[in-house]
């Protein structure tokens, strides 16, 4: 894959070749790599997911609202052996799964089809409201940009998760600087002030990550995630 933004190298190899795999979309390279580090360790060591069976009552879900850049999603799925990996050779063909776009009907352990920006948040949060009235096991974990916090169904997701008090959600928030408003006293008082609790970590640095990815809380739970600075 050629990038002017070179992916982390503190990740596994596998995942690292796999990631290289996946061409077709470089113009979205820097969307891509900024997640590559919170989805591995998401996968890797918090969500409770069976790849043999992704759709097992119980598991948790997880919701990549950041979806215009699915490359690095790409290739933790078929490194953590949700599809096969020859998959990842043919992104976008006539008759691939893999598109620019995640689409839950064709790619085993995705969720929600997404890429049009604003939507993650408000459906994990209507996602947790039902788990909640059910009673059916399992957490909601959700990633979104910090630009994408721009648009206003965010904020009412924010707002209405605050008020629920909805302890099945988990945002993280991928900071890559690339927000064109932003919010007074950073990313993370932007939900605190609604009652949601945060931690804040850097991408390349795993365990500190996995922390604050895990951290108890009552109610919804933000993850800020500093990375590198778009187009650095």
């Amino acid at each position: 894959m050629t990038s002017t933004t070179a992916p982390p190298t503190s990740l596994p190899p596998a995942l690292l070749h796999n990631l290289r795999r996946v061409t077709g979309d470089e113009k979205h390279d820097a969307a891509a790599h900024s997640t590559l580090d919170v989805l591995w360790v998401l996968h890797d060591r918090v969500l409770r997911l069976r790849p043999d069976d992704p759709a097992a009552p119980g598991r948790d879900r997880f919701l990549l609202s950041k979806g215009h850049g699915p490359a690095s999603y790409y290739a933790v799925l078929a490194t953590a052996g949700f599809f096969p990996e020859h998959w990842l050779d043919d992104l976008a063909g006539p008759t691939a799964p893999l598109g620019h776009h995640p689409d839950r009907l064709l790619v085993p352990g995705v969720e929600i089809s997404s890429g049009s920006l604003g939507h993650g948040l408000p459906l994990a949060v209507g996602l947790a409201r039902g788990l909640d009235v059910t009673g059916e096991a399992g957490d909601v974990h959700v990633l979104v940009g910090d630009a994408e916090l721009d648009e206003g169904s965010n904020h009412e997701a924010i707002a209405l998760a605050g008020r629920w008090g909805l302890r099945r959600l988990r945002c993280v928030v991928v900071d890559n600087a690339s927000a064109t408003l932003g919010w007074p006293g950073g990313i993370a008082r932007r939900f605190e002030v609604e009652g949601w609790s945060s931690a804040h970590a850097d991408a390349a640095d795993h365990d500190a990550l996995h922390a604050a990815l895990t951290t108890p809380a009552d109610g919804p739970h933000v993850t800020v995630v500093r990375t590198a600075r778009k187009g650095a």
